[in-house]
């Protein structure tokens, strides 16, 4: 039973005010050791230099996310998506009827988060550098479709049969190879009709189709039974993607959505090695990144590429030139933007499940193009799920081999290790954090689990190693619900150096190529983040990027003085830190008279 209405007028008598001297004093301690603790933060610093047309944006962006909290991203939504008050953009599924919030799962979110003010802000914050993603999958696909069709002499075959069936157009693959000579489709009918002088040659998608039969990309497009051309892409489009479904069917657990990834890029295959492909394709990936305010890209790319020279139907043996077209790309755009585009580099990169033989042939090529390319290769990384994978404790005896062999050939080629993308604790996944440091990485991929490990934790602030997290990836890949559960913000708070990240876009559903959609779930998931917050992370992401080689000592000294001198990196932090300023004076002309102080 509670108190009668008399018990609790004497109860409430007896209660203290706010105004207490005790009570207040109560708060003063409790701010001051909140305050205490974010001094530890790893945005503490940036956050004290702040100029005062800086402060004044992240405060009117404070303000602006925090209306849109209530006014947006409440109950009522549902009660919209189920009336259609909302309009059919109201919810992403279309109105199938629920509660979206901040930091909702981005696949739910996506729709309205493009509709927000706070996206146009975070669309044209300057982002610095773009330092984990993945070569195939960075570029969105119905861009790459559309080249695909469009360059002369592009087949598609099955390899393993026709495609004719819901099973096989689910479960087959296809390759996208170029022939000098056209091989048009003949329908049986058609062979007919020329009294047989036109061998059949059907479509992949007819029962008929003969393994291995090379046919016109765009013809084969066009007779696609599902909606022809436009029904094609779409449905090429579903088998390298993560589906909405996909992504949050968390009970069939991460190895389950793992397949699908794994199955979305052997679909992809080589779609992007053939040469006028290659090149669209790299100008399309620096130019909707520097329209998402990135500047600088460095991208993991996997061999072996199956790579073709523009009118070849031969792969180049040595993928030589490849480094070399994109050399030509990127300078060529560089000088498109007046060199406010800094520029692109590779990190190459190998599947952690090949054996000892594929891998040190890959790392032998990695060394040969460091050789003939020096400004396009960063660095080393293996790649693929790390559960599944082999741990990097199995690869020491490569890895030390590999660096003896640079060493021998006067070349500089670091390490920029993925681990600890894994829901594991103490298991060979999860240690691989700790043989990531051990080894010398720069920067750690993911590092999802390295707030499990204090030590680490430690010795990662020690030797400046930036983490560099993909949220959205993350949550896809099922390694967290939603952004709400993602433990940047506890490396943050440990003062642990850390970038955002889109990792695969064009699979995982964020259609731009840029990395807006990770900043602005972000922003809206966590309160202690803010506008500073998200310019601390991508100043982090122009300190820890490879604009040059480094030896390690080199490199630690310059992430601790790039502020000092006039070293490419402390040049290339000028330039962004005057983005910055200029982006801040923006948001206060553009929503100041709104969102701003009496004063």
């Amino acid at each position: 039973m509670g108190f009668t209405e008399e018990e609790w007028e004497a109860v409430s008598q007896e209660l203290p005010s706010s105004e207490d001297v005790f009570i207040q004093k109560y708060i003063k301690g409790r701010e001051a050791l909140i305050a205490e603790e974010q001094k530890k933060r790893s945005d503490y610093a940036f956050r004290q230099a702040l100029s005062p047309i800086a402060r004044r944006a992240c405060e009117i962006v404070d303000r602006i996310r925090t209306e849109e909290r209530r006014s947006i991203w409440t109950p009522r939504l549902e009660e919209k998506i189920a009336t259609g008050e909302g309009g059919p953009d109201a919810g992403r599924d279309g109105g199938a009827g629920m509660t979206l919030y901040p930091g909702q799962m981005f696949t739910h979110a996506k729709g309205l988060i493009e509709s927000t003010a706070l996206w146009q802000i975070v669309r044209k914050l300057p982002k610095g550098s773009l330092l984990h993603a993945h070569c195939d999958a960075i570029v969105n696909f119905e861009f790459v479709f559309n080249v695909m069709l469009q360059t002369p002499g592009l087949h598609i075959v099955g390899p393993a049969g026709p495609l004719a069936t819901p099973t096989q157009l689910a479960e087959r693959l296809l390759t996208f190879p170029y022939r000098k000579v056209s091989h048009h489709i003949v329908t049986e009918a058609e062979s007919t009709a020329s009294g047989g002088t036109k061998p059949v040659n059907p479509a992949p998608w007819d029962p008929s189709y003969v393994a291995g039969t090379p046919v016109l990309l765009c013809e084969a497009a066009d007779a696609f039974p599902n909606g022809g051309r436009a029904g094609f892409v779409a449905w090429l489009k579903s088998r390298c993607t993560i589906s909405q479904l996909d992504a949050v069917e968390q009970h069939h657990g991460v190895n389950h959505v793992w397949q699908k990834f794994t199955d979305c890029f052997a679909m992809m295959g080589a779609m992007i090695h053939y040469e006028p492909v290659w090149r669209a394709f790299l100008r399309q990936l620096m130019r909707q990144m520097f329209e998402d305010g990135l500047t600088w890209v460095e991208v993991r790319i996997k061999w072996p590429l199956n790579y073709h020279r523009e009118g070849s139907e031969e792969p180049e043996p040595d993928f030589l030139h490849v480094f070399g077209v994109a050399e030509e790309e990127v300078e060529r755009f560089k000088k498109e933007t007046n060199g406010a585009f800094w520029g692109l580099r590779f990190i190459w990169t190998e599947l952690r499940s090949f054996g000892a033989r594929p891998m040190a042939e890959n790392m032998d090529f990695c060394i040969t193009t460091k050789l003939a390319y020096p400004s396009m290769i960063a660095g080393f990384d293996v790649v693929g799920q790390e559960d599944l994978g082999r741990p990097l404790k199995d690869l020491v005896p490569l890895l030390f081999w590999f660096r003896k062999q640079c060493a021998e050939e006067g070349v500089n080629i670091p390490f920029f290790f993925h681990a600890g993308e894994c829901l594991g604790d103490g298991d060979e996944t999860d240690n691989n954090v700790f043989d990531a440091v051990l080894l010398g990485t720069r920067r750690i991929g993911h590092g999802f689990s390295l707030y499990k490990h204090p030590l680490v934790i430690d010795l990662v602030k020690e030797k400046r190693i930036l983490i560099e997290s993909c949220p959205i990836s993350n949550e896809v890949l099922r390694l967290c619900g939603s952004i709400l559960s993602h433990p940047l913000p506890a490396l943050l708070s440990r003062g642990v150096a850390c970038s955002l990240n889109n990792d695969d876009p064009a699979i995982l559903g964020q259609d731009l190529e840029g990395v807006s959609h990770d900043f602005w779930q972000a922003l809206q998931g966590w309160d202690n983040l803010g506008l500073a917050g998200l310019g601390s992370l991508a100043e982090n992401s122009v300190r820890w990027s490879a604009f040059e080689d480094e030896t390690n000592e080199e490199w630690t000294r310059h992430i601790r003085e790039a502020s000092l001198g006039k070293s490419v990196k402390a040049q290339r932090l000028e330039e962004w830190s005057i983005q910055w300023e200029k982006f801040c004076l923006w948001i206060v002309t553009e929503y100041g008279e709104k969102y701003g102080d009496e004063d």
